[in-house]
């Protein structure tokens, strides 16, 4: 018997049919002799409509408080369809129960709309699981120290699940998606993408922060901290898939590096739409300038990613860097208005309409020659680099957006990945 934390998206949430297939799902692993626990999200959808109606009735200059109001309704999403799939267990014959974040408790810091989990009490969980429970906790939410429900932000079912297993000790951490594992790029950008059956720890932690969509960020983190296994899975294969077969399906999330792994220089390629650049123009090139652009945005909870500095010319210097697209006007405004007079700068420019591409892989590390096999391929398809970032087992450059999927198809291809092992 081993102990299981499944997490099932708002797409296998997404009907009460849905739901139906999920409790036959799990009861099969309950039945196996498995304790199970699971995480589900808000049916599809769901956040997004309570979202929109709070939206309609926003004030002018939102505060601390309709930010708390916003996650009382935003944690309704999980706790309908976690109610649903326990009636749905139960409708199988199998004992299940359903308990909100606060019930646990998840507990949480006070950041509405993007609380951290601080901590996890198993005692109840581990009660029911005795007990031969299906336990079903609400992903997404938690309580601060104040009693106040909080959210973790978008995709936070998914730190919500690992977050559970470190707490439980769970022997894998099982993310039921709508795909059927991570893949060596988007395959409706490659239809020759390849699934891959192990992608180690590290890989998965930069294709989440480059753009992958697979996995949220967070979940990654955790996993990696707490040292929590895990799998990536199709949901929508049939329920009564063979449990050996269904057990070793999708891809694994290791900490291990094996051999195969090794060979591999590169094994994906991860690109990221949704940001923009910015350029304040002209500024002195004197210690402390970084700091002095950079602060105040980040001051401003505005996320910095690619960051340059241009040579200095006649005492002055370029200094670019780019910000999530939805940060993108508020970030201009906040140099034109705060910064650049103070610095003396020439302009304040922008590009809102850029896109991050990054090759990832551990098998970089052992491998000259990997960024120029990049850099060629990119020219020879007439695509201009306008910003290069790289860390020990990536390369990311930013480029003209128009330009997306052509970059990613062409590294596909140059480094091997479109062959069939």
């Amino acid at each position: 018997m081993a102990l299981f934390v499944h997490k099932y998206g708002g797409t296998s949430m997404g009907s009460t049919e849905r739901i139906r297939n999920v409790a036959k799902r799990v009861a099969k692993w309950a039945r196996a002799g498995h304790q199970v626990v699971v995480v589900p999200s808000a049916m599809s959808g769901e956040t997004n409509r309570l979202l929109a109606l709070a939206s309609e009735l926003t004030p002018d200059h939102p505060d601390t408080a309709y930010y708390r109001e916003q996650d009382m309704l935003a944690a309704t999403g999980e706790q309908a369809s976690s109610a649903l799939l326990a009636i749905a267990l139960q409708a199988e014959g199998m004992p299940a129960v359903s308990y909100a974040g606060w019930q646990v408790p998840v507990r949480t810091d006070s950041s509405y709309t993007k609380a951290r989990i601080e901590s996890i009490d198993d005692a109840r969980v581990r009660a029911d699981l005795d007990a031969g429970r299906v336990v079903i906790i609400t992903g997404f939410q938690g309580i601060d120290p104040g009693g106040n429900i909080t959210t973790l932000g978008r995709g936070g079912s998914d730190t919500s699940a690992v977050a559970i297993a470190a707490a439980i000790k769970a022997d894998e951490c099982l993310i039921y998606t709508d795909v059927d594992g991570v893949y060596t790029t988007d395959p409706r950008v490659v239809p020759a993408a390849k699934r891959l059956g192990t992608v180690s720890f590290e890989e998965m932690l930069e294709m989440a922060s480059l753009g992958s969509k697979v996995l949220q960020i967070r979940s990654v983190e955790f996993a990696g901290k707490y040292k929590v296994p895990m799998r990536v899975l199709s949901s929508f294969t049939p329920w009564d898939i063979d449990l050996a077969e269904e057990a070793s399906s999708g891809t694994l999330i290791t900490f291990e590096e094996d051999e195969k792994m090794e060979k591999a220089v590169v094994s994906g390629i991860a690109f990221n739409r949704g940001e923009a650049k910015v350029s304040v123009l002209g500024v002195p090139d004197t210690p402390g300038i970084a700091a002095a652009i950079l602060g105040p945005v980040a001051d401003a909870n505005i996320d910095i990613d690619v960051i340059i500095q241009n040579i200095s010319k006649d005492g002055k210097t370029d200094f670019s860097f780019t910000v999530n697209q939805t940060d993108f006007q508020r970030t201009l405004d906040l140099l034109r208005e705060k910064v650049s007079p103070s610095l003396g700068a020439a302009e304040v420019v922008g590009n809102p309409n850029i896109a991050k591409v990054s090759i990832v892989g551990i098998g970089m590390r052992s491998h000259v020659g990997v960024a120029s096999t990049m850099f060629r391929a990119l020219a020879q398809e007439g695509v201009n680099i306008q910003m290069i970032s790289t860390s020990e087992i990536k390369t990311s450059v930013v480029i003209d957006e128009k330009y997306l999927e052509l970059a990613v198809r062409a590294l596909h291809t140059a480094f091997g990945l479109d062959k069939t092992e």
